[in-house]
């Protein structure tokens, strides 16, 4: 058996705009002092998106809500080198979909949920996407079509895959909380 060290893995999942990425960047703030290897997996989407059809509507929209919308293969290669390499002390992977690939989930020392309500999450997201030129109009028909049946299909069961479900407004000590118990992880 080796004595070699291995990193502490950090999955966070939860569903769109439920905050993963802003609790990910909490995070890399706050472990500065070991250079954390962070894995956003919206940085994996397969381009050009595929497209999916609603099932109500029939409407057509681009597909990154469903996990054959990302490179596996290169995700896999990529977090397979930073969870082997003994020199990282602390990985963090986020995405939609972190809590649902067996790959991923069960190389993770910590599993974390963020939650958010619908409603929450959708007026992130109107306030995102439109930053990004969508119309309100697209963005709502978009959500209502596609977003929030993946989320209810996919996303949502996998929260009962976290050791820890945090309230994504971060008003509280939600990331004082993650800080905690992933200090007391590594040290073991």
């Amino acid at each position: 058996m080796s004595n070699e060290k291995k990193p502490y893995v950090v999955g966070i999942g939860g569903g769109t705009c439920s905050g993963k990425s802003s609790l990910t960047g909490y995070l890399k703030e706050r472990f500065a002092e070991v250079n954390p290897v962070i894995f956003n997996m919206d940085a994996y989407f397969i381009k050009p998106f595929k497209t999916t059809i609603a099932p109500i509507t029939g409407k057509p929209y681009p597909e990154v809500n469903h996990p054959s919308a990302i490179d596996l293969d290169r995700l896999y290669a990529d977090f397979d080198a930073a969870v082997s390499d003994p020199e990282n002390r602390l990985v963090i992977i986020e995405g939609l979909f972190a809590l649902y690939l067996p790959e991923i989930y069960g190389r993770c020392d910590l599993k974390i949920f963020v939650d958010l309500k619908s409603d929450a999450r959708l007026v992130r997201r109107i306030r995102r996407h439109l930053e990004r030129g969508d119309t309100f109009d697209e963005i709502t028909d978009r959500y209502i079509d596609t977003v929030r049946f993946r989320h209810d299909e996919l996303v949502e069961p996998t929260r009962w895959r976290a050791d820890m479900v945090l309230n994504g407004t971060f008003y509280g000590k939600e990331v004082d909380i993650a800080e905690t118990v992933i200090r007391a992880g590594m040290t073991k």
